[in-house]
């Protein structure tokens, strides 16, 4: 671990601490890729050392085109799932202990036995539940999006908020995986619908990715592991109320913000 990437780790752990937003790190830090990715596995051991907790999965960012245009890049990014910010169906979340969150529909793949580095897709469906999710995206930057770099991003752990998780079902075959259609709710009325196809094609290929990233940096995907696999939509802001997300075929889940 560079001592830069454990001093730019410092930088946004501080920023946890203290919930007062900081500037991104670029240009002045000159954050690559790979520096970003150090940072965060700088930063995760210090949340992990602070919150008394360990690594639960990982969450696959910015797949979509649209999304990797923000950052100025070719391929999703993943961050960090610590056990401390998976939260149960139906959760009450308090806004003024976050920074800025966005609210994001995504399916959750659990994990039931190791992946290999470059998993078949036979190898994700026969050894993954499925559950469905409320990705709540938040960074801790200034006006952070979606003005961030690559860099600053990967830095501050793919600016992981919390994931709401509701209850598993067994896994779907490729094609019903792929057209799973989703409608958000807002207090009850519906607001955005998606389909499962915006992640990538098909949610199995972030995994897929998922796993071939983490074995370049030496790591698996193992047993138990949950990935939050990527946003039906562009993400929302979140607000005071009550958000619903309904999977067709899989479950609903939601979440209160106060």
């Amino acid at each position: 671990m560079s001592q830069k990437a454990q001093q730019l780790a410092d930088q946004v752990f501080q920023a946890y601490d203290t919930q007062q937003p900081i500037p991104f790190l670029n240009p002045e830090a000159d954050v690559d890729e790979v520096l970003g990715y150090q940072t965060q596995d700088a930063l995760i051991d210090k949340l992990k050392a602070h919150n008394h907790t360990e690594v639960a999965g990982y969450k696959v960012s910015m797949t979509s085109a649209e999304t990797q245009a923000y950052a100025n890049t070719h391929e999703p990014a993943y961050g960090t799932l610590l056990k401390t910010v998976l939260k149960e169906d139906s959760a009450t979340v308090q806004l003024d202990k976050l920074f800025a969150p966005l609210i994001e529909p995504e399916l959750v793949f659990v994990i039931t036995e190791d992946l290999p580095a470059e998993p078949s897709i036979d190898d994700v469906l026969n050894n993954s539940q499925l559950a469905p999710a409320i990705e709540v995206p938040d960074a801790r930057y200034e006006d952070w999006f979606p003005n961030f770099t690559l860099g600053d991003l990967l830095a501050d752990n793919t600016a992981t908020g919390l994931v709401v998780v509701g209850e598993s079902v067994a896994q779907l075959d490729y094609e019903t995986l792929g057209n799973v259609t989703m409608s958000l709710k807002y207090n009850g009325e519906k607001i955005k619908t998606g389909v499962a196809s915006e992640v990538l094609g098909n949610p199995v290929k972030a995994v897929q990715w998922l796993s071939q990233k983490l074995a370049s940096h030496g790591k698996a995907l193992k047993k138990g592991d949950v990935i939050s696999s990527g946003t039906f939509i562009p993400p929302i802001k979140a607000e005071q109320g009550t958000y619903t997300v309904d999977y067709q075929g899989v479950g609903s889940v939601t979440v209160t913000f106060e």
